[in-house]
């Protein structure tokens, strides 16, 4: 079982930045890939970032490339979402979410564990 807890949402203007973050605990966090996952008003959830157990390799939808990066410290039982440059279609409630997965997935269905989740919104 492993346990997580988003924080650092909040309201921007549009170019400014907000850094994320999810604390686990239980189950050792370095066992699982992490996720960052969005879902905006009225629409479904969408992959944002993924990272493997390691910080080996990771992976950005998109949209957010340039502008994302997504960062673990295994230490402190950590994930990160430094976000730069937001944008109004960057509303959403993000949440952090964890697999147990071995290489880059994006599929939502592998996500085992879930936060409750951030939210953010970027004005115009």
């Amino acid at each position: 079982q492993l346990r997580l807890v988003e924080s650092g949402g909040g309201l921007v203007q549009a170019g400014e930045s907000l850094r994320l973050s999810c604390a686990a605990s239980g189950d050792p966090f370095s066992r699982f890939s992490m996720g960052w996952l969005r879902q905006a008003p009225g629409q479904e959830r969408e992959f944002v970032a993924t990272i493997l157990q390691n910080s080996e390799s990771w992976r950005y939808h998109d949209s957010v490339k340039g502008r994302f990066t997504i960062s673990r410290d295994n230490a402190k039982n950590t994930l990160y979402l430094q976000m730069n440059t937001l944008k109004p279609e960057d509303t959403a409630v993000y949440f952090c979410a964890a697999s147990q997965s071995i290489v880059i997935v994006t599929d939502q269905s592998t996500y085992k564990y879930w936060g409750q989740g951030t939210q953010v919104t970027v004005s115009s």
